[in-house]
């Protein structure tokens, strides 16, 4: 089975809605109709011939075949001329049984059989139909969402992380103007806007709005500001993490209303650095960046058992402490004592969930449910 993009519009800057959807290779469509087709011919080929006693021939009666029997070859004719509605009339039923067959088995037979026919046209309005609504019953259901915008290695990277950590696939949106990032994103069961997201329309049918958080990596960095610009104006509270190639694009993007930047030249050239002064530190670190295996960065909630504890002290590698929105060393004085409310950043076992608490401590209560 193959995926084909569903495609409602045809111009890309406007930025037309495309849902995943899985479709057959139209080879194997054509063939099952042919079959079908063949299947209803053949079928009525049969019943004819079986019940030839309740038909009647006008142009083969002679004296000697009054009644005009009908042989193999006029239960072929009569069925052609029949299933395609020409009915020359010179093959009829004569009998009671005939004619109920004819009336409740042959009639729908050859409906069906017109049905394929102009099934290649009928098939298109119903699909176009049926995307139709499919788009608006998606865009009723859209709501604090994410809007991934470029579709590339990083923005597929990202949408991983973000189904690995329990988001469901349709609650992300995709926005890239490629062909090549539509298909990718419908190869992975995501809805995709394609258009340019520097325009607010195109923004606007991603739901940017409504959406909660919104991820940034375009291919050029003054594509990312111009977007974080326009995704800002259409929605001040929306969580905004972008990527920049180069270091002095960083204050820019901030300015233009970014909440959180990565500069991807940094990160990856530090990498390299660190893997070439110390190979086991460089191997590390890029396991912290692998998801799935090895170890992890996670975020979770503080346990009941753990308020007034030293971060040191927990089961789990801490490294930070989030405490009123603000970022923590775990060895900074003020996180001496873990308190209510506080949020963990810790470093464990790629396998555990990253906002679960350690296996075993399942059943606890997170302290923040008990203030």
């Amino acid at each position: 089975m193959e995926d084909v993009p569903a495609v409602l519009a045809s111009s890309p800057s406007t930025g037309r809605v495309a849902l995943p959807e899985h479709v057959r290779s139209p080879w194997w469509e054509l063939g099952r109709r042919v079959l079908a087709a063949l299947a209803i011919l053949a079928g009525t080929v049969l019943l004819v011939y079986l019940d030839r006693d309740g038909y009647r021939d006008s142009a083969d009666a002679t004296a000697t075949n009054p009644l005009g029997a009908v042989s193999l070859r006029d239960a072929v004719y009569y069925t052609t001329v029949t299933l395609s509605t020409t009915g020359y009339g010179d093959i009829s039923p004569v009998s009671d049984q005939a004619r109920m067959v004819n009336a409740f088995v042959i009639t729908p037979l050859r409906i069906a059989f017109l049905v394929l026919l102009i099934g290649t046209t009928l098939e298109v309005l119903a699909q176009r139909g049926r995307e139709m609504f499919r788009i608006a019953r998606w865009r009723k259901n859209m709501g604090h969402h994410v809007v991934v915008i470029g579709y590339g290695t990083k923005g597929r990277s990202a949408v991983d992380t973000l189904v690995n950590n329990g988001l469901q696939r349709d609650q992300i949106v995709v926005v890239d103007p490629s062909p090549v990032a539509l298909a990718d994103a419908h190869a992975d069961d995501l809805a995709v806007i394609t258009g340019d997201a520097t325009r607010r329309g195109v923004l606007h049918r991603a739901g940017v709005a409504e959406a909660d958080q919104v991820i940034i990596t375009t291919g050029r960095d003054d594509s990312n500001v111009l977007a974080a610009l326009t995704v800002r104006q259409l929605n001040p509270d929306a969580w905004i993490v972008a990527a920049v190639s180069e270091h002095e694009n960083r204050p820019l993007m901030l300015q233009s209303g970014a909440d959180s930047v990565i500069t991807s030249s940094d990160a990856v050239g530090r990498l390299l650095g660190l893997s070439t002064v110390s190979p086991t530190l460089g191997t590390v670190m890029e396991d912290l960046l692998t998801y799935g295996d090895g170890l992890e960065v996670a975020e979770r909630e503080l346990l009941v058992n753990e308020v007034g504890m030293p971060p040191q002290s927990l089961p789990d590698q801490v490294i930070a402490v989030v405490r009123d929105e603000k970022v923590y060393r775990y060895f900074d004085p003020v996180v001496t004592l873990l308190a209510r409310g506080d949020r963990l950043v810790v470093v464990r076992p790629a396998k555990e969930l990253p906002w679960a608490p350690r296996p075993g401590t399942h059943n606890e209560d997170f302290a923040a449910d008990q203030e």
